[in-house]
């Protein structure tokens, strides 16, 4: 039988830190991975909370809006001011022409 030779690799200080600097940054990157898809997300939920805050004031104000100019037609203010007992007189309005 021949003897084989068995070589020991020997693994330098230099080679053991590139080996831990390359699995501490590959874990590093996992973790801020994580860490900011959690923050993404969290982010994507504010984003749709404000969205939906926005329409619901949207409607509101659109909702007001047409209350508003419902209170403030003529025919409405006609009609408050015959409850009043007020008359409606043409011959009172003066009209005011800008163009001279």
């Amino acid at each position: 039988m021949s003897k084989r030779r068995t070589r020991k690799v020997k693994i330098t200080k230099g080679e053991k830190m590139l080996y831990f600097l390359g699995s501490f940054s590959l874990v590093m990157t996992l973790i801020v991975q994580i860490f900011c898809g959690a923050n993404v997300g969290s982010l994507n939920l504010k984003v749709e909370k404000l969205k939906y805050d926005i329409n619901a004031q949207n409607k509101r104000n659109e909702s007001l809006t047409m209350k508003v100019n419902e209170l403030t037609s003529f025919d409405k203010v006609k009609d408050i001011v015959k409850d009043m007992g007020l008359a409606y007189n043409n011959d009172n309005i003066v009209v005011i022409n800008d163009n001279q």
